[in-house]
């Protein structure tokens, strides 16, 4: 294939229709925007389905529309790859990115953050051999002990948390 031929194959793209190009306009916008606000994927396919129809509308042979998928995959791939940057560096990783943290200096505490139980009394809601349910002010936790077996009913008080697991001792 040489220079000439293929300067024939993009001679199509100069006849092109505005109900054409204003397909590909709309797609492109569209799809770019999918790109910035991901969401359902509602201004994704609307693009696609435009970009098609701005194919069908244009390309009068396989090989055209072979050509015109080719340019609009890089065009594409080439607004993904600013769209990421913008992502990673730019405006646009203001609003995608927390900067923000929730942390125990400033009062807040996690799920698995229970450190501020020991200390605290309660009853043996089972027997705990050496696991069980205690109750703690009328919370009901899953607790253990260091090995010993005690009671149902008999007193509590939490002696150590390691991340869910509580470990209570007997009151005596």
């Amino acid at each position: 294939m040489n220079i000439l031929s293929l300067i024939n194959y993009f001679s199509f793209l100069s006849n092109l229709s505005w109900i054409a190009a204003i397909c590909f306009l709309l797609g492109f916008i569209l799809v770019v925007v999918e790109m910035h606000l991901p969401g359902f994927g509602l201004a994704g396919v609307g693009g696609g389905v435009l970009l098609l129809l701005g194919i069908i509308f244009t390309a009068k042979s396989f090989m055209e529309a072979l050509i015109l998928i080719i340019i609009i995959l890089a065009i594409l791939t080439m607004a993904l790859i600013m769209v990421l940057q913008s992502a990673s560096r730019g405006r646009l990783s203001k609003h995608l990115i927390l900067h923000e943290s929730l942390n125990k200096e400033n009062g807040y505490i996690g799920m698995e953050d229970l450190e501020y139980l020991v200390g605290k009394e309660g009853t043996a809601v089972t027997v705990l051999r050496p696991a069980g349910t205690a109750d703690f002010d009328g919370v009901r936790l899953d607790v253990v002990t260091d090995g010993e077996f005690l009671e149902k009913g008999e007193g509590v008080q939490i002696v150590m948390v390691q991340g869910r697991r509580i470990v209570v001792k007997a009151i005596k």
